[in-house]
Parts: C-alpha cells; sequence; structure tokens
C-alpha cells in the first residue's frame, strides 16, 4: 500500500494539511500519477547530489510522458492538457536547477510521512482510551462478582456453622437429660460421676452459648457485606445500565445485556431466601433450648427485619422496563406513540427465582399518580385499550429470563366536555406521560409490592406530529435522569454543545453505518451558536433554538430540516452515505476554500441549507487556481431522487449552453477520486433490449422509451473558453449528435426552469432508445411524439 494510498483515508483534518504541501512549483497531480515511482526514488540523496538530481528530473519527465500516452489512448482531453500543463512548468522552474525540486519531492514526502504518523498516534490515543475504559469496566464487574461470590460463600459458611449449632445442641439437651435420670442415683462412685458430668454439661452450655454468638455474629457480618454489595447492584451497576437505556433508546450505543445484572441480583436474592430460612432454624433452636442473655433472642427480630428489608429493596429494584414502550412501525423512534397505533413494552424481573414463575400477574396504568394531570391546563388524559394484564413467566424469553411482555396496547384519548382549547403552556409534543406497571410478590409470611415506570413518553395523533416528538424524546433524555420529572418542559434546561453534538451524530450512526465527523459537526454547531463561535464546546443551546424557532432565515426549525435529511439519506442515499462520498454539512465558504486548488471538474457533495424536506446538491470547480469559478446546481429532493437515482444523476449530468454540444462538467469527487471509481458500483445497469428479429420477443406498447437526464442551460459567458471546455467521451457525443442538432436543442429539452440562487437550474432531457435499427426517427417526429405524449 502506497503512502499516497494511506494518506487518502485519513480524516479530513488531516487531508487539509496535505493539501497545504502542494502548490504550483510541484503540483499534487503529479503526487497523484505517479505516487508509486515517486515513493521509490532516494529523493534525500538527490538534494545533495546534482548528478544524481538531473538523472531523477529526467526520469520524471519520462514518466509523465508515459502518462501523457495513458490519457491518449483514454483519450482523455483533459487530462492529456493538464499533465502536458505540468510537465512544462517543471522544465521552466526546474531545468536549470534538479536539486531545488529534489529537496521539494524530499519535504514533500518527509512531511507526508509526519502527517500519517499524527493520524496513528490520534487513533492509538482514541483506542487506548478505549481499551482503558473496557479494563476499567472488566475490573469493576470482577470485583462485583467476587463480591457476590462472597456474599454466596458466607451463606454456605453459615449453613455449616448452624448445623454444627444444631448438633451441639442436640448433645447437650441429650447428656441433659441423661444426667437429669442420673441425678437421685446414691452411691458414691455415682455421685463423683455426677459432677464430673455436670462440670462436662457446664463446659457444653460454655461452648454452645459461644457457637450461639459467633453464628449470630456471621449473619450480621454477612446481612452487611450483602447490603454493601446490594447498594453497588442498586445504586451503581443497575442505575448505570438504565442511563445506557436511555443513551441507546436516543440513538446512543447499544445496550448492554441485563443477563450478568440478572446473574448478581439472583444470587444475592438466593442467598437471602437461605438467610431467612437459617433465621428460622435459630428461632427453632431457640424454642427448644434458651436462656437469659441468649443472642439468638436478642437479635432474631432486628436480623429478620433487616433481612426482609434488603429482600424487598432487592426485590423492588429489580423490576425493570427491559424494553420501553415503541410502536412497531417506528422501531428506531422508541417513547413516542400515536393514538390508535399499536404498541409494545417489555417487563423483567431480574431476580430468577423458579418459585415465581407465572406467580407475578402485572397490570399496567397510563399517568399514574401524576400530578400533571390537575396542575398543568389543557394536559390530555388517555385510556389504555387491548389487555392491560400479563402474568410474568420464563417461557415466552428467548433467555428463559422472568418477563412478560405486552404486544397490542393502544391509546385513545378521553374526550372532554366542551371542545378542548390549547392554552395550556406546553404543545402536544412537549406533554410529557408515563406508562406505570404493578404486580404483587405474595410468599408465606411476604407481602411486597412491586412497581415500575417506563421512560417519559409523548402521544402524538398524526404521524406529521413524529419528528417534534422525537426532538423533545432526544432533549429529556439527553438532559434528565429523573423518569418522574413530567413537567420538564415547562421550563426546559440549555443543552450544551458538547453534548448535543454528539447526540446529533447517533441520529446518523443509529440508521446508517456513519455518524457525524468533526467538520460536519462544526457547520452544524455554527449553524445553532453563531459562526463567531466556532462550534464551541461550552456553548449552550436553547430547547426553543433547536427545535421551535425558525433557523437564521429560513422557515423551518434546526431539527426539522435535520430530520429531513435524515429521511433522505435513509431513502435515497444510504449506500454514499455509508462510503462517505458526501460531505453534507459544509458551508459555502469552506466549500470553496476546498475546490478552488483543485483540479477542473472536481466536486462536493453537500446537503442544501434551503429546504425543510431534505435535498442535496453538488458543486463543482472550473477554471486556473488564480481564477476560479464555483458552480451548484439547483439542489435535488426526494421528487428527482424517487425518478432517479443519485449516481445516475452525477453520471449522466450535462451542462448546455446556447448551441454548445451538452457535457458533463463533473469528473474528480473531492479530492481526488474519479467519478466512475467513487460511483460506478452504483450506476443502474442497462437493461438488453430484444433482438431485432426475435419473433418471441414481446411487443412494444407503442412509444418510444426515453431516459431521464439532468442538464443545466447557462449563459456562454458563464463557461471557460473553448480550449478549457470538458469534453464528452465518444460514447456520449454520438447518440447526442446524431439525435439532436443545434437547431433542435429547444424540441428535445424538456425544460422546467425554476430559478435557484447561487447555483445553475436543471433540466430533465429526454434521450430516446431505439430498439430497432431500421428506425430512425426523425427531429420532427421526436417533436410530434413529445407533443402527442
Amino acid at each position: 500500500m502506497t503512502q499516497w494510498y494511506q494518506l487518502q483515508q485519513l480524516d479530513s483534518k488531516f487531508l487539509e494539511q496535505v493539501h497545504q504541501l502542494y502548490d504550483d512549483s510541484f503540483p499534487m497531480e503529479i503526487r497523484q500519477y505517479l505516487a508509486q515511482w515517486l515513493e521509490n526514488q532516494d529523493w534525500e540523496h538527490a538534494a545533495n547530489n546534482v548528478s544524481f538530481a538531473t538523472v531523477l528530473f529526467h526520469d520524471l519527465l519520462s514518466q509523465l510522458d508515459d502518462q501523457f500516452s495513458r490519457f491518449l489512448i483514454e483519450n482523455n482531453f483533459l487530462l492529456q492538457h493538464n499533465i502536458r500543463k505540468s510537465k512544462r512548468n517543471l522544465q521552466d522552474n526546474f531545468q536549470e536547477d534538479p536539486i531545488h525540486m529534489a529537496m521539494i519531492i524530499y519535504n514533500c514526502l518527509k512531511e507526508e510521512r509526519k502527517i500519517l504518523n499524527s493520524a496513528q498516534l490520534s487513533n492509538q490515543m482514541e483506542v487506548g482510551s478505549l481499551q482503558n475504559t473496557m479494563i476499567g469496566m472488566l475490573d469493576k464487574q470482577k470485583e462485583l462478582d467476587a463480591k457476590v461470590k462472597a456474599v454466596k460463600n458466607s451463606v454456605i459458611d453459615v449453613e455449616q456453622d448452624i448445623k454444627t449449632l444444631e448438633d451441639m445442641q442436640d448433645e447437650y439437651d441429650f447428656k441433659c437429660k441423661t444426667l437429669q435420670n442420673r441425678e437421685h442415683e446414691s452411691n458414691s462412685a455415682s455421685q463423683e460421676e455426677y459432677k464430673k458430668e455436670q462440670m462436662n454439661l457446664n463446659k457444653m452450655f460454655l461452648s454452645l452459648g459461644l457457637k450461639r454468638k459467633e453464628v449470630v455474629n456471621k449473619i450480621v457480618q454477612l446481612l452487611n457485606t450483602t447490603e454493601h454489595t446490594q447498594s453497588a447492584l442498586i445504586n451503581e451497576e443497575l442505575v448505570e445500565w438504565k442511563h445506557r437505556q436511555q443513551t441507546a433508546c436516543i440513538g446512543g450505543p447499544p445496550n448492554a445485556c441485563l443477563d450478568q445484572l440478572q446473574n448478581w441480583f439472583t444470587i444475592v436474592a438466593e442467598s437471602l431466601q437461605q438467610v431467612r430460612q437459617q433465621l428460622k432454624k435459630l428461632e427453632e433452636l431457640e424454642q427448644k433450648f434458651t436462656y437469659d442473655s441468649d443472642p439468638i433472642t436478642k437479635n432474631k427480630q432486628v436480623l429478620q427485619d433487616r433481612t426482609y428489608s434488603l429482600f424487598k429493596q432487592l426485590i423492588q429494584s429489580s423490576f425493570v422496563v427491559e424494553r420501553q414502550p415503541c410502536m412497531p412501525t417506528h422501531p428506531q423512534r422508541p417513547l413516542v406513540l400515536k393514538t390508535g397505533v399499536q404498541f409494545t413494552v417489555k417487563l423483567r424481573l431480574l431476580v430468577k427465582l423458579q418459585e415465581l414463575n407465572y406467580n407475578l400477574k402485572v397490570k399496567v396504568l397510563f399517568d399514574k399518580d401524576v400530578s400533571e394531570k390537575n396542575s398543568v391546563k389543557g394536559f390530555r388524559k388517555f385510556n389504555i385499550l387491548g389487555t392491560n394484564t400479563k402474568v410474568m413467566n420464563m417461557e415466552e424469553s428467548t433467555n428463559g429470563s422472568l418477563a412478560a411482555e405486552f404486544r397490542h396496547l393502544q391509546l385513545k384519548e378521553q374526550k372532554n366536555a366542551g371542545s378542548r382549547t390549547n392554552e395550556g403552556p406546553l404543545i402536544v409534543t412537549e406533554e410529557l406521560h408515563s406508562l406505570s406497571f404493578e404486580t404483587q410478590l405474595c410468599q408465606p409470611g411476604l407481602v411486597i409490592d412491586l412497581e415500575t415506570t417506563s421512560l417519559p413518553i409523548v402521544v402524538i395523533s398524526n404521524v406529521s406530529q413524529l419528528p417534534s416528538g422525537w426532538a423533545s424524546i432526544l432533549w429529556f433524555n439527553m438532559l434528565s435522569t429523573d423518569p418522574k420529572n413530567l413537567s420538564f418542559f415547562l421550563s426546559p434546561p440549555y443543552a450544551k454543545w458538547s453534548k448535543l453534538s454528539e447526540v446529533l451524530s447517533w441520529q446518523f450512526s443509529s440508521v446508517t453505518k456513519r455518524g457525524l465527523n468533526a467538520d460536519q459537526l462544526s457547520m452544524l454547531g455554527e449553524k445553532l451558536l453563531g459562526p463567531t463561535s466556532g462550534g464551541s464546546h461550552d456553548g449552550l443551546i436553547p430547547w426553543t433554538r433547536f427545535c421551535k424557532e425558525n433557523i437564521n432565515d429560513k422557515n423551518f426549525p434546526f431539527w426539522l430540516w435535520i430530520e429531513g435529511i435524515l429521511e433522505l439519506i435513509k431513502k435515497h442515499l444510504l449506500c454514499l452515505w455509508n462510503d462517505g462520498c458526501i460531505m453534507g454539512f459544509i458551508s459555502k465558504e469552506k466549500e470553496r476554500a476546498l475546490l478552488k486548488d483543485q483540479s477542473p471538474g472536481t466536486f462536493l457533495l453537500r446537503f442544501s441549507e434551503s429546504s425543510r424536506e431534505g435535498a442535496i446538491t453538488f458543486t463543482w470547480v472550473e477554471g486556473s487556481q488564480n481564477e476560479p469559478q464555483f458552480h451548484s446546481v439547483e439542489p435535488y429532493t426526494k421528487k428527482e431522487l424517487s425518478a432517479v437515482t443519485f449516481p445516475d444523476i452525477i453520471r449522466n449530468y450535462k451542462v448546455m449552453a446556447a448551441e454548445n454540444i451538452p457535457e458533463n462538467p463533473l469528473r474528480f469527487l473531492y479530492p481526488d477520486i474519479p467519478k466512475d471509481n467513487a460511483f460506478g458500483k452504483y450506476y443502474s445497469r442497462p437493461k438488453e433490449a430484444p433482438e431485432p428479429m426475435d419473433l418471441d420477443s414481446p411487443k412494444g406498447n407503442g412509444y418510444i422509451k426515453t431516459e431521464l437526464i439532468s442538464v443545466s442551460e447557462v449563459h456562454p459567458s458563464r463557461l471557460q473558453s473553448p480550449e478549457n471546455l470538458l469534453p464528452m467521451s465518444p460514447e456520449d457525443f454520438d447518440p447526442v449528435s446524431w439525435m439532436v442538432g443545434p437547431s433542435e436543442i429547444d424540441t428535445v429539452v424538456c425544460i422546467t426552469n425554476q430559478p435557484f440562487v447561487g447555483g445553475l437550474s436543471r433540466n430533465v432531457l429526454f434521450f430516446f432508445l431505439f430498439f430497432f435499427p431500421f428506425f430512425f426517427p426523425s427531429p420532427s417526429n421526436i417533436h410530434e411524439t413529445l407533443n402527442a405524449s
């Protein structure tokens, strides 16, 4: 892999540094054409040896001649012109001073290596940071594993101690009864034996008391360890999982699986259940035998209450919403529900105990105990339709978890008497609601009410409200962690650009393979914060600026513009976006700065800033680097892209002035990727026409087939001089020159001129595809065909 190829794979911030290395003295075109040869020469030696520099100078000219011959074979007039010009410049500048040329090339190659090393170091730092994070997470997981195992082992240890205690107590009880039977024996030998047994019993009593105290102390220590471990699970791990779930809901990284958390919760719950049984066993032992200051009698109630409290806290915390409410029709937009449309939601109990299977009946409620229903004017109320109860079981889940999934719920708005007013402080898409889920765990001596709530949801009545509803979900989950804060939008907080930019990037990466890079986010940051901010990470953005106020001089807000572009990408530009062909978000000033030093015909793709529904355009450069001219075509919306794919538009695009032959000005995708290399794999394949004499072929429908081609009409003065015109290939020129003469241009072009400020208007040229070699219509026939259709 050449050094030059590696450079082209870098991010734009590093490519900018590469562009600054080359100018007219040694143009980048030569670096591109002769990449392998240039990198194989010893330019450092040539920079210090005039003879060797002279040899390399003439070798370089020979290489350019060879390249010219290749372009001659390809009939590429423009590149022939460029390479001849580059050769003349080299001869003019370095014929008398080849060492100077060698020094320039040596320094360029050396600086390229520095840029590559800098990029690799940057990547290593990012990877290192990620690795450190992963190591930290693994260490934390190992630590929790050890704590949970310690709880489990302590329970086993206590179980063994209780068995030992029971054996000691049984032995003590047996010997007490035996001694009582011998108490009235009168002979002296028996009296001596009796006293000895009495002393042994006293020792056993002391040992029994010590063992009871030891067991109680171990249970206290066990509960301390359990409480500490349980606190880490509930207040750290579960909280982090819920935060990751919030992040995943708004397009962030996928949430971690709950199975590990369930395993920990279940082990701790089983341990507490065993402690409950152990305390019952101690109570039985106490009933058989007790004494003053018995540690069991003194501590049993406290231990029972503490065990119950820990188990109750654990079981209540383990009741979670595993999958937040979501309409199956919009899986990537959870928490936005439309009235009358079914939605799904899944509950899970992280304590997986077999005795709970089919014993927990879950009921779903809407806006339970929500004070906003009465305190916020105009707050809507809804009823839940469908089966609102479900029994949790282990059979429906693929992983055997204890879960309940509601699949057929719907919402219906309650109609109040009289007409509903819209005088409330919140619009429909700012109203936050919640779903609550209730169940009850009943076991002998144990009744625990369980309840959990979903993240706040937005209820819409029309699908057109979905983008604004999703904006509310983004803003809430980005800035709040309290699911019960349903008054959030009465006073929505500002968002830092550093956080909002990350969330915006997620909107792209969650539906495509690419998020937004630093340059794209910088442009969006300037759009929200103003051009003087430079996309500051600490810049604060109000909710109204993001979603409600019209942006700059447009008649739509920022978020609806982004939403339109997302829809355009998903439906029409997905492959091009994933391949990185679309620069997308770039200001016109930056666009011109990037293109001005490029070869004529270099173009880039960006999204229109003036279209609410999403549109894409391309801008290309013409002329010399001293006087470059830039042209932008009228943006393409989903209407045009539904008829012709964007790669085909780029392939067939033509510019026409007066009687000049239409030409395609697009040659290189920025920075220097040949157009066909970038888009060729997405071009539509031509359909094979039937053989003229094929008797079995289907009959035509009486119409001549057409092909849609985008054409821009410009005034001749906007084109370059004839010698700089970008030529058509013979394959394009032959059919056009045969079909359309200069005088018939107005006849074969269907013009739908639409004014487009700052660019070229688009028209559509219908090219006729003829299937029969003996059928050659005249221009007048074509005119008649167009009029007839």
